[in-house]
């Protein structure tokens, strides 16, 4: 079955410690109305981007690490889910769930399906 992504969008000064019993509340209904559907495949909370590492590749091969997220953004991502649905339809559904228990903007995006021979990607949506 395709898995899609649904990402929290937080912003850039997004402070955890200000989220209510209420939030913290519906998304833990969601996580088990989730779960009770066999949709969810894997969650995670992510620390703000500023305690975010990059990593970039330079000349000669060497790799410098920087303090600070990659891209210099309004938003970012604070935390997702990884659910595994029938098409992007179904996976849209669980993302507008997840703007209202989570009060902030949500991405879903498909994963690309690497075929078994590996030369050829495909959406995850697409069979």
């Amino acid at each position: 079955m395709p898995q899609y992504l649904v990402a929290i969008q937080h912003p850039e000064n997004y402070d955890p410690s200000l989220e209510g019993e209420a939030m913290i509340r519906d998304i833990g209904a969601l996580n088990e109305e989730m779960d009770a559907a066999g949709t969810r495949f894997f969650a995670g909370g992510l620390e703000s981007a500023s305690h975010a590492k990059s990593l970039r590749k330079q000349l000669g091969g060497n790799v410098s690490i920087t303090d600070g997220p990659y891209l210099e953004a309004k938003e970012h991502i604070g935390g997702f889910w990884i659910l595994q649905c029938a098409d992007m339809d179904e996976a849209l559904a669980w993302g507008r769930k997840a703007v209202v228990a989570c009060r902030v903007p949500v991405e879903v995006r498909a994963f690309l399906k690497i075929r078994p021979n590996r030369k050829s990607l495909s959406h995850g949506d697409s069979q």
